[in-house]
């Protein structure tokens, strides 16, 4: 799904208006009728109403929500914010509607003294200024949502977006931000709904199909999107009848050292979990044991060393490398990492310790081969890539170190974000708190293995790997619950995660 910005949603409109043809305000109408629509399915119906319009075209829109639900016999009350002017063509026309349905309470409001005392029990529904705020919100309009906000309710909901919040970059947004437990967006999530920073406003939220013209959308480049199951579906390569072993690519883990060992039998385990027809699995003298025994399938390639990892093995028969899940800091490590980089034709997996080498080495990250993959937590990739003060400003370093470098960075977490070399980013929609746990990026490096010694791209990989990833934790979620999941779930799960995306 594309996740357009709040100017391209703007052209999509006018552009429906244009080719379907729509007036606006029947597409108001039509986009307020599926908030409607929504809420009644969702929420009890024995709740009262506290609608708050502002006077531009979300404010239309919940005078809309207003009086379809007034026709179902819902307690409505509506207030009206008049924090400018002049009032806005449609919303003009819905007041006109809305007054002739008398049941319906409309209070106006030009200051922070009208506040309305909210029942606990009430479902306030934010309609004010939506995704139409250009400026951080200060004087009595702040007063008075900064008051709701303060009162409980059964149910705060933002109608497309917050009030208060952008769209996009909220950096140096100060002003006062409606907090709702439920966002109704139509049609596309906004950027803004992938920060934590943004989650306490934005609560849980839906996308609402409102109907916007569909070729209009399909000619419409985005930068960003978000990652959905039949996006996935896709790019699965189906195996055929008469596959062996070696049709699906011999794959070479580089990981582990004394002491984490762990690291290396879960990023193994994971590769063969995700297709790797063959897996070797580059240890040091003292996992030898441990891997043969944990992972029965793979082969071992033993390092000299007998703790970690000091010489790069011989590399050409390899269709697919990765490296870093449990091989710590070593000078000889370090070393090897080096040597890896500079000799490897093919895109590389880097995680861990691998990318703590490059944040230590960066000048080694030049010879990066392009379309390398290299997947850090937060943290990590501050090291890598530098300081930032909000995740918007993070998203954009990210893009900006992709587009630099030529690599895929998967920068994980909630959202998990891929950004690319050309400059495009994908938010993935899997996966769960229960995923915060030792050794799940271990697991991620080793599925994003086992797809690319298959011959998916390295955009592919971080597509279905990260998708993959999440799913089989959400799956493991819903058995083990999110508190008692651990990594090694996540690989128990891969079959059925396989089996919903169809592979």
């Amino acid at each position: 799904m594309k996740v357009f910005t709040v100017d391209q949603i703007r052209a999509l409109d006018a552009l429906t208006i244009e080719h379907e043809p729509i007036t606006s305000v029947d597409l108001m109408e039509r986009a307020a009728r599926q908030c409607a629509q929504w809420i009644e399915g969702h929420l009890p119906k024995d709740k009262a109403f506290v609608v708050l319009c502002g006077t531009g075209n979300n404010g239309g829109d919940g005078l809309v929500i207003a009086r379809v639900l007034a026709q179902k016999k819902r307690n409505v009350e509506v207030y009206i914010l008049y924090a400018a002017p002049d009032c806005s063509e449609d919303f003009s026309v819905n007041l006109k509607r809305l007054q002739q349905n008398p049941k319906v309470k409309i209070t106006t409001c030009r200051d922070a003294s009208e506040v309305p005392s909210l029942d606990p029990q009430c479902i306030v529904i934010d309609a004010i200024f939506g995704s139409g705020l250009n400026r951080p919100l200060n004087g009595w309009i702040a007063e008075f949502i900064s008051s709701i906000n303060k009162q409980p309710a059964f149910k705060k909901i933002a109608i497309d977006m917050p009030s208060g919040l952008f769209a996009e970059d909220n950096s140096d947004n100060d002003g006062t931000v409606f907090r709702a437990h439920i966002t109704l967006s139509f049609q596309f999530p906004k950027l803004a709904f992938f920060f934590a920073e943004n989650a306490p406003f934005v609560g849980e939220w839906k996308i609402l199909n409102i109907g916007l013209h569909k070729a209009s959308i399909e000619s419409t480049k985005a930068k960003s999107h978000f990652i959905e199951s039949e996006d996935i579906k896709a790019l699965i390569h189906p195996r055929e009848c008469f596959s062996h072993k070696g049709t699906f690519g011999h794959a070479l883990l580089i990981a582990g050292s004394q002491g984490k060992m762990g690291a290396a039998v879960l990023g193994a385990r994971a590769a063969l979990r995700a297709g790797a027809g063959l897996l070797t699995v580059h240890i040091p003298t003292c996992g030898t044991n441990i891997v043969q025994t944990a992972v029965p399938e793979a082969m071992a390639s033993i390092d000299p060393d007998q703790k970690c990892y000091s010489e790069t093995p011989p590399i050409g028969a390899y269709s697919a490398i990765a490296a870093g899940p449990g091989l710590g800091m070593n000078e000889s490590t370090q070393n090897a990492i080096k040597v890896l980089i500079q000799e490897s034709a093919l895109p590389l997996i880097l995680d861990a310790d691998a990318l703590n080498i490059l944040s230590e080495n960066k000048t080694w990250i030049s010879f990066l081969v392009p379309e390398t993959i290299l997947t850090p937590h937060p943290k990590e990739f501050e090291r890598l890539a530098g300081k930032f003060s909000n995740s918007y400003e993070r998203t954009q370093l990210q893009v900006a170190f992709s587009m630099k470098y030529r690599v895929y960075i998967i920068l994980k977490g909630a959202f998990t974000c891929i950004s690319c070399p050309d400059g495009r980013t994908f938010f993935n929609s899997t996966g769960n708190p229960g995923m915060a746990t030792a050794g799940s990026g271990d697991v991620l490096t080793g599925l994003l293995l086992g797809l690319q010694s298959q011959g998916y791209t390295p955009l592919e990989c971080c597509l279905i790997g990260t998708y993959f990833h999440g799913l089989a934790g959400d799956i493991a979620a819903d058995r083990r619950s999110t508190t008692g999941m651990i990594a090694s779930d996540i690989i128990e799960y891969s079959g059925k995660a396989w089996r919903y995306l169809g592979g």
